[in-house]
């Protein structure tokens, strides 16, 4: 019996120690079997945390970082493309302000002109007018202008011509048409025009020494040079 009871609990133990040895190598084998899967799963997470960052680096790169680098060269290239207008525009405002300005002086200069010489025409014709009257005065004898005794009517006519041109050639002036001959003076292409040359010791060479028509200028400006002799150079 002692030994039956001893065998039984022998047994028991022995059982119990296999038991406990099954759990231990159970609980070893899923501790195992837990730290390989966490150590995959660690590198799978590795894995793709890098593919993942490089992929979002390379996406990070190509569009957006594409697009960051381009829009400074796009801004530039338009600033330019401004400046180029705006110095376009500028160059044409000044060409179009200095376009105008010669215009007001151009007319100003042509109304200045056009008023200063509107009576030209209408001058030239009254000159044609006092030279008549000139020739009408020196057909009367010198010696007949005063001597009122012999030729009382004609000493009056003369003085009554006399009046009347030079009131006319005061009315000219008043309009700016004066009369010049020049006698005396130096010879000037721009006022007179030699009809003859002649030597003359005592003179200067290019001295006006007769005038046979008188001239005239309206406002500053020959209408009608001087007809005149001068004095021929010796070497002439």
């Amino acid at each position: 019996m002692l030994r039956s009871s001893l065998n039984s609990s022998f047994l028991s133990s022995r059982a119990l120690l296999r038991s406990a040895a099954g759990q231990v190598r159970t609980r070893q084998y899923s501790s195992e079997q837990t730290r390989d899967t966490a150590k995959e799963a660690a590198t799978d997470t590795f894995s793709e945390g890098t593919a993942d960052g490089k992929s979002s680096k390379d996406n990070s790169e190509s569009p957006e970082t594409t697009g960051i680098s381009a829009a400074p060269d796009a801004n530039a290239t338009k600033l330019q493309e401004l400046e180029k207008s705006l110095a376009e525009m500028k160059d044409k405002y000044i060409r179009q302000v200095a376009e105008y300005r010669n215009l007001q002086t151009r007319t100003v200069r042509d109304v200045a002109g056009a008023k200063d010489f509107a009576i030209q025409k209408f001058a030239k014709d009254l000159i044609d007018s006092v030279d008549n009257l000139e020739r009408a005065l020196e057909t009367v004898p010198p010696e007949s202008r005063e001597d009122k005794s012999k030729n009382a009517d004609l000493v009056s006519l003369y003085g009554g011509l006399k009046m009347t041109e030079s009131i006319l050639l005061k009315t000219l002036e008043r309009h700016g048409l004066k009369k010049f001959t020049g006698m005396g003076e130096k010879f000037n292409p721009n006022l007179h025009e030699v009809l003859y040359e002649a030597p003359i010791p005592d003179k200067e060479p290019g001295t006006i020494m007769q005038v046979q028509s008188t001239g005239y200028t309206l406002n500053g400006r020959t209408i009608r040079a001087a007809k005149v002799g001068v004095v021929k150079g010796a070497d002439n």
